[in-house]
């Protein structure tokens, strides 16, 4: 049993109407970041994200400006794979009014804070991630790197309609090449384009009260080929949208069907299993390697996410018929549950 074909988005179109409520004509995917998110009204209830992760040969590194409309959420993480050694910072600002999110994809944002400045500047396909932590576990983290936004490639852009009042643009983009350097202390991590890919998550919404999704992505060089997996859980369950593709070689093949997601919350380091509901078009173990605990608890918002680093392997079938095999292709795949 297949799924419906999500409509296909193909001009520029806006992602809410004058009253700032979902336009309906943004209900689909695009292969272009060609969807405007202009979020207004609905106080407290707009969140907006970029959220970063690059994924280099020695280490992890991801960013993150984050507005929840009451207050700005910033972190910024780094994982040595081999030592396993793990930190993170985060920052909370107040109402945030200093830090403005951009309303399309491919647009400049920053934090400038005394604990963390944060500089994503976009210019001619190419974001200049700056980065510098004056404590970060002691030491000081400088990340410099210049992550390209090939232009004849596909990206996911989706729209997800729980109802004209509650709705989420996300744009995720992988296999964006990253070079550059992350220092911390004496330590210094160099990142190669051709072979280290950062992958983007956009969001911009309007969202209820509490919401728990899972996400798992990758975006790796797998022999002679570049391969980015999106896979999204829960949130767009019955929504008629998903955010499930994979992205081989800059073309993007969409999976119009909901994915399951089987794991242990009382051990997340036990595999997990994704697959798609219906066929068996999806079918992936992921083994984690390493677990990310990120907690936030203040009186009427709380989040917590459970983020694991580790490797997928398994088959999916692509829409023109080709089974892609996947071999110990190293990302990441989450639970997170909001109260915000």
């Amino acid at each position: 049993m297949r799924q419906h074909a999500e409509k296909e988005i193909l001009v520029p179109t806006l992602l809410c109407d004058d009253k700032g409520n979902l336009n309906p004509k943004a209900i689909g995917f695009a292969r272009r970041p060609i969807i405007e998110s202009n979020l207004k009204g609905h106080y407290m209830r707009k969140k907006k994200w970029n959220y970063w992760c690059i994924f280099g040969d020695e280490v992890l590194f991801s960013v993150t400006i984050s507005h929840l409309d009451y207050a700005a959420v910033c972190f910024v993480y780094f994982l040595n794979y081999e030592t396993q050694r793990f930190v993170e910072r985060t920052v909370t600002i107040p109402l945030g009014t200093k830090v403005k999110m951009p309303t399309n994809v491919l647009e400049s944002v920053r934090l400038q804070s005394e604990e963390m400045s944060i500089q994503l500047l976009y210019l001619q396909n190419e974001t200049h991630m700056t980065v510098t932590v004056p404590d970060f576990d002691g030491e000081v983290l400088h990340a410099d790197l210049v992550i390209s936004h090939p232009p004849d490639e596909d990206s996911l852009n989706v729209v997800i309609p729980w109802n004209r009042t509650q709705f989420q643009f996300t744009a995720k983009h992988h296999l964006l090449p990253a070079k550059g350097f992350v220092k911390m202390g004496s330590s210094s991590y160099s990142f190669q384009g051709e072979d280290n890919f950062a992958v983007l998550d956009y969001g911009r919404g309007v969202w209820p009260r509490e919401a728990i999704w899972n996400w798992g992505f990758a975006s790796q060089r797998v022999g002679a080929r570049k391969i980015g997996l999106n896979f999204g859980g829960k949130w767009t369950d019955g929504t008629g949208m998903t955010e499930n593709a994979v992205i081989v070689d800059g073309h993007l093949s969409k999976i119009h069907e909901d994915l399951v997601f089987q794991y242990q919350n009382a051990d997340f380091m036990v595999p997990w299993k994704i697959k798609t509901k219906f066929s068996k078009d999806v079918d992936l173990t992921f083994t984690p390697f390493f677990h990310r605990v990120a907690k936030t608890d203040v009186k009427l918002v709380s989040s917590e996410v459970n983020q694991m680093m580790g490797y997928y392997n398994g088959k999916i079938h692509l829409e023109d018929g080709t089974i892609l095999t996947i071999q110990q292709m190293l990302g990441c795949i989450e639970e997170h549950k909001a109260k915000w």
